[in-house]
């Protein structure tokens, strides 16, 4: 029998590569279960060896929904909103893809929804970040380095013979998500934190 091969991602070779089909198991639930066969493949890639697990519908017309279970895809903190999150996850996807430009101008659509989902009244992105920066919901090194990915962002947006790094693009992906997580998940963490050693139940005599 001839070994079935794929063309997807591979997270350890970064990019597209054919990956062989090692092993395949199909989970057909009983009948009165109304649940519809899975099946699930272990592949390897033909490049690096690594293995992954994906999980795919029997029935060939749902093929759009086939997932990777593992290796995971990193996912984002609880607390991000979803239209941030989306943007977030563009980015990646996009480096993933080895378009790195690209990565940084979502990079900086992120920061935009994030400025716009905070209040912000600035339409400008650099007077945006300083509005929140002004509002205290961002000081010091995180205002420095959301006006770096800003910068980077702009760099993406406009025409120009320099290209943005892979270096750059990764490191612009690692600081946005640290921003969100402190805007949305460490803020609140702190808040509640806060308001449960202030209450009542805390107070001795």
């Amino acid at each position: 029998m001839s070994q079935v091969s794929r063309l997807l991602e591979c997270p350890h070779c970064e990019g597209p590569s054919l990956l062989n089909e090692w092993v395949t198991y199909d989970d057909v639930p009983h009948p009165d279960q109304g649940l519809s066969p899975t099946r699930y493949t272990l592949l390897g890639c033909g490049a690096c060896r690594q293995p992954q697990l994906w999980q795919d519908p029997v029935k060939s017309d749902d093929s759009d929904k086939s997932q990777r279970l593992w290796p995971q895809v990193a996912a984002l903190a609880q607390g991000i909103p979803t239209p941030i999150t989306r943007e977030l996850i563009e980015a990646r996807a996009c480096f993933d893809a080895k378009l790195y430009t690209a990565a940084a101008v979502m990079v900086r659509r992120t920061l935009e929804g994030m400025c716009i989902q905070q209040g912000t009244t600035k339409k400008a992105l650099f007077q945006a970040l300083q509005e929140l920066r002004d509002d205290g919901k961002i000081e010091g090194r995180l205002f420095d380095w959301a006006q770096a990915l800003r910068v980077l962002g702009n760099q993406g947006a406009h025409f120009s013979e320099e290209s943005v790094s892979r270096e750059d693009a990764a490191d612009a992906l690692s600081l946005a998500e640290a921003l969100l997580n402190y805007i949305y998940v460490f803020t609140a963490k702190y808040e509640e934190f806060q308001n449960r050693r202030q209450s009542p139940e805390k107070v001795t005599g």
